[in-house]
């Protein structure tokens, strides 16, 4: 049988250095799987999308994000730009970030042996990709994006020098708390209705988990051919302790204040502007209007 051709694209920074750490482990593992693959690094944000864009371009099969939540979404847009060029190429993961909130949607192990033995021993499979036009920009995501609270604790986020995965977002998490923005006025359009109301946090998800621990959209599949969105409105700070506890095992979505939903496509518009993350990363600090539409069994992935 032919060894399908793979190339890593490597974080090195991902997880404060956990991918430069781990990448001599997982090189070791892959050969003596017998995989077949060549390792290319990022040098800067952004970097993953244009060395995944040209691998796929060049006619790689297999292209592998190794890394976190920011990495996969960067590989996934280089993947999907190539795609519309007619170039297609499988996505693969070996999670080593803080987060791993889409390997997580695609059962992928944060263990770098058995995620390693994935990229021997998986299959193909066809998965939706979301795609969100924020006042005009499109960018694609694999698995949520949030406006509002969450925005603005994955800005906040950005200023953690020593924490790493679930405990650095739960340090933002407070942070926002005491000091952050929210709630945001929205209108919610979906179809022919429309909602207008002061929103502490919307997320618009391919996949049932965000923050590297927070199942915001427990019932989010990647292949439904649906985005599941899940918003709660303006809460005192009180209201919104008692409920984040309750959003780490999804148990939340009893609460009467938190609406979910799901949708083919969606619009926000937010008046003053409000922070968004896409996968984890920042989106933009005071995005007004923003657009989603689901794209249905767009993503071929290895799992």
């Amino acid at each position: 049988m032919k060894k399908m051709q793979t190339t890593l694209i490597v974080n090195p920074q991902a997880n404060k250095g956990r991918s430069q750490t781990l990448l001599p482990k997982i090189t070791a593992a892959l050969k003596q799987l017998g995989v077949s693959f060549t390792v290319a690094e990022t040098q800067t944000r952004g970097h993953a999308v244009e060395l995944a864009y040209q691998a796929a371009s060049s006619g790689v099969e297999r292209i592998v994000a190794v890394g976190g939540d920011g990495t996969c979404n960067e590989v996934v847009n280089g993947i999907l730009s190539a795609a519309e060029t007619g170039k297609s190429a499988i996505f693969g993961v070996i999670p080593t970030g803080s987060g791993n909130d889409f390997a997580y949607a695609l059962n992928i192990p944060n263990n770098v042996d058995r995620a390693c033995a994935i990229l021997k021993n998986g299959a193909e499979r066809l998965i939706d990709a979301g795609k969100v036009t924020v006042d005009g920009k499109p960018r694609f995501f694999d698995n949520s994006v949030g406006l509002g609270f969450d925005g603005e604790v994955v800005v906040d986020i950005q200023r953690s020098k020593y924490l790493r995965g679930f405990l650095m977002y739960l340090w933002s998490v407070f942070r926002v708390l005491g000091f952050g923005r929210w709630p945001f006025k929205m209108t919610i359009t979906q179809g022919d209705a429309q909602i207008k109301q002061d929103i502490t946090l919307i997320t618009i998800a391919n996949g049932p988990r965000a923050g590297g621990g927070f199942l915001l959209t427990p019932k989010a599949a990647p292949d439904d051919g649906l985005l599941d969105a899940c918003y709660v409105p303006g809460l005192s700070k009180w209201g919104v302790l008692t409920l984040l506890p309750k959003t780490i095992d999804g148990s939340h979505i009893h609460h009467p204040a938190v609406t979910l939903t799901t949708a083919s496509a969606l619009k926000i518009s937010v008046e003053i502007g409000a922070p968004a993350h896409i996968d984890g990363e920042i989106l933009c600090t005071q995005g007004r209007e923003f657009q989603f539409e689901v794209l249905p069994k767009a993503l071929r992935v290895w799992t």
